[in-house]
């Protein structure tokens, strides 16, 4: 097992925004089982209730391999465990698997795994289950989201004995143990995923620390505590059963609404707080503001190269130096997002921070830029070339997560100003207009991640075969950095690279990086010991209601 000591260095930052952990202790599938006494003895003084929860948007699905929204995880985590854990030092730590060894080569890893362990429908956790899990992301039945990004390299699994599997890569991966940590590689029930099979994302089974209980289309979701949980990893206190009895995350999309629950102590605790609210809130004495910026790839702009004018070089800096991105994120967040001015946030490994203050608005520059090509400004100010006006078509979805439709509004009135018409469509199916039509000049979306391979499915070539990427780039150099920094083990070399591909995506205007997401969320005070992990997803192990 290898230490990252150099990665993510910001991670003992970010942790400092984060209720403090304390007296953590290794899984081990021997030593591991704490006594009824002692778990008893560190129980706090109020143990039970209901810790309602408001969640900004619906999850799509409660299946883990299938789901793509950052939403989904705050659910899905408090259902299902993972073989490993990420520390906020970067390193990996034991979970489900209790150990593990990593071949000279790197091409396969052998994991011990814990005896204890049983999902929540009463079947055994053990090698056949691991396997099942990573298989069925693999399969092109599965329709398998994120996880597939995730599971990368892996090619195959082998079960050595009852609790002993061997994981078979493809190529050697420098991500792919942090990447097991992750929620979205969350290990299923075989049992239940072939039973409820296309339907299991809404009859979740797992074996984490709550089980799911009811799910209220567009309204509620509810977990209680798995009475028989004692398998914990090292990121939280308490090893053993939650002290809540149960979590109901009500879903309440709109802002003032969600914010008004909390106030008014009908919901205890409400996730995104508005920048219009974070003030006011943190002066409220019956609430308390808990903020950790996450990381991975910030909320970003992406253009569509395959559609013409787009695929021009000069007609993406025209853009770029036409939005006044500082001017969006302090008119809409008050400050309280940073902007982002990288592919990449701060804190992940080789963020590369003389991207900083590097672009900045220059309207006379666009407008040579267009001119050079050619578009010529019409009577109406927008500029016309052949017959055609000069249109980019802005794709955004639905419910306005996080004020991204005004965004697009913002745009739209300063593309304006160079005689660039904007045409904003708002809808709920992004997926298919992204994925399916490919019907958009402009869309925006962001990545929770923990390694700088997360750029690889953004930016690499698409397989012919699979889905494609948001930008649709196909540069050669690009993709052999990309590929080089997958494998590459001297972590000096490794920061060159991936500062390379930063520069790259931003000198060719690929895309217009807008703002780091900070998760805020208002709690009533009497919510104790709610915590986050490296990623910036809640943890409710440790969480009770103080009485």
């Amino acid at each position: 097992m290898r230490r990252k000591k150099d990665l993510l260095k910001y991670h003992a930052l970010a942790w400092a925004l984060v209720l403090t952990l304390t007296g953590c202790s290794s899984a081990n599938s021997d030593t591991s089982q704490t006594s009824k006494t002692a778990q008893e003895a560190k129980l706090p003084a109020a143990v039970g209730g209901d810790l309602s929860y408001g969640l900004a948007t619906s999850p799509d699905t409660l299946d883990p391999h299938r789901s793509g929204l950052a939403v989904a995880v705050r659910v899905i985590r408090t259902i299902y465990d993972s073989l490993v854990t990420q520390l906020p030092d970067g390193s990996i730590k034991p979970w489900l698997a209790a150990e593990w060894s990593v071949s000279p080569d790197g091409l396969s890893y052998t994991f011990k795994l814990r005896k204890d362990v049983k999902f929540q429908d009463g079947t055994p956790f053990n090698a056949e289950a691991v396997k099942f899990n990573y298989d069925r992301i693999l399969d092109p039945t599965t329709k398998a989201a994120n996880s597939a990004a995730f599971l990368k390299p892996y090619k195959s699994a082998e079960v050595i004995d009852e609790y002993t599997v061997k994981l078979n890569l493809e190529t050697p991966s420098r991500a792919f143990l942090g990447n097991l940590s992750q929620a979205l590689l969350g290990i299923v029930s075989p049992a239940a995923a072939q039973k409820d099979g296309d339907q299991f994302g809404k009859h979740p089974v797992g074996t984490g620390p709550f089980s799911f209980v009811k799910w209220e289309e567009n309204a509620a979701i509810q977990v209680k505590r798995n009475p028989d949980y004692n398998w914990a990893p090292e990121i939280v206190e308490n090893k053993g059963k939650s002290y809540l009895d149960q979590i109901t995350f009500k879903i309440i999309p709109e802002e003032a609404t969600r914010i008004g629950s909390v106030q008014s102590k009908q919901v205890l605790a409400v996730e995104t707080v508005p920048p219009q609210n974070v003030v006011s809130l943190k002066s409220d004495p019956n609430v308390q503001v808990l903020q950790v910026n996450t990381v991975g790839l910030p909320y970003t702009l992406f253009f569509n190269h395959r559609r013409p004018p787009w695929n021009d070089v000069k007609a993406r800096q025209a853009v770029q130096a036409t939005i006044d991105v500082d001017a969006i994120v302090k008119t809409l967040y008050l400050g309280t997002y940073p902007r982002a001015w990288s592919p990449l946030s701060p804190g992940i490994f080789g963020y590369d921070s003389t991207l900083e203050n590097g672009i900045k608005p220059d309207t006379a520059k666009a407008n040579k830029l267009l001119d050079e090509l050619g578009w010529v400004k019409g009577a109406d100010g927008i500029r016309e070339k052949e017959g055609k006006k000069l249109t980019l078509h802005y794709v955004d979805g639905t419910p306005n997560r996080e004020k991204r439709n005004d965004i697009a509004v913002i745009v739209q009135q300063q593309l304006k100003q160079v005689g660039i018409a904007v045409e904003v469509e708002i809808t709920k199916d992004t997926a298919n207009v992204i994925y399916t039509k490919g019907t958009y000049d402009l869309y925006g979306n962001s990545q929770v991640n923990s390694d700088p391979t997360a750029l690889y499915s953004f930016y690499h070539t698409s397989d012919p075969k699979g889905r494609p990427s948001i930008p649709g780039l196909s540069d050669p150099q690009l993709d052999k950095w990309l590929e080089q920094g997958l494998v590459e083990n001297d972590d000096k070399k490794r920061a060159e690279i991936y500062k390379q591909v930063q520069h790259t995506i931003i000198d060719h205007a690929s895309i217009i990086p807008v703002y780091v997401f900070p998760y805020t969320v208002a709690a009533l005070k009497m919510v104790k010991g709610l915590k986050f992990d490296n990623l910036g997803y809640p943890l409710f192990n440790d969480t009770y209601l103080q009485k």
